[in-house]
C-alpha cells in the first residue's frame, strides 16, 4: 500500500468536494478513474481518509481556523486547506496512531507537489502550531 498515493488520492477527492456537491464515495470514485496503479489498500486508506476528513469537518475546519491568525478559512487555497483537512485528521481522528512528525512531513511533500510555492511554508505552519498547543502546559 501506498500512503502517499492514497493522501493524493484524497486530497483529489476533498479538493472536488469543496467546489461540487457531490457525495463523497462519487469524488473518491472519479479521482480513482484517473489515477493508475492504486491497489486495494490504497484505495481503502484513501476512502478512509476522504471519509473521516469528510465526517469531522466542521471540527477541523475549527481547528484550522483557530491556527491560522492570517487566513480566513474560506480565503485560503483549496489545495492547502484540503491538505491541512487531511493532516488534522490523521493526527486527531483516525484509528491508527501514526507519528505527527511523519504526518506533517507528507503533507509538506504534498503541499510542494500540489501547491503553490508558499504552501509547503504554510502547511508546516499551521500543523506545527497545532502540535506546539497541544503540548502547552
Amino acid at each position: 500500500m501506498s500512503r502517499r498515493k492514497a493522501r493524493e488520492l484524497a486530497l483529489q477527492a476533498l479538493f472536488q468536494l469543496d467546489f461540487n456537491e457531490q457525495e463523497p464515495t462519487e469524488a473518491l470514485e472519479a479521482a480513482f478513474a484517473e489515477t493508475q496503479g492504486a491497489g486495494p489498500k490504497t484505495r481503502a486508506y484513501a476512502k478512509d481518509l476522504v471519509g473521516g476528513t469528510h465526517r469531522h469537518l466542521q471540527e477541523i475546519d475549527e481547528i484550522i481556523s483557530g491556527l491560522s491568525l492570517e487566513w480566513k478559512l474560506d480565503r485560503m487555497p483549496g489545495v492547502d486547506r484540503n491538505i491541512a483537512r487531511i493532516a488534522i485528521y490523521e493526527m486527531s481522528y483516525a484509528g491508527e496512531e501514526i507519528s505527527p512528525n511523519v504526518v506533517i512531513n507528507e503533507a509538506v511533500e504534498l503541499a510542494k507537489t500540489f501547491g503553490t510555492d508558499d504552501s509547503s511554508r504554510f502547511i508546516n505552519g499551521i500543523l506545527g502550531a497545532m502540535i506546539k498547543s497541544r503540548s502547552a502546559p
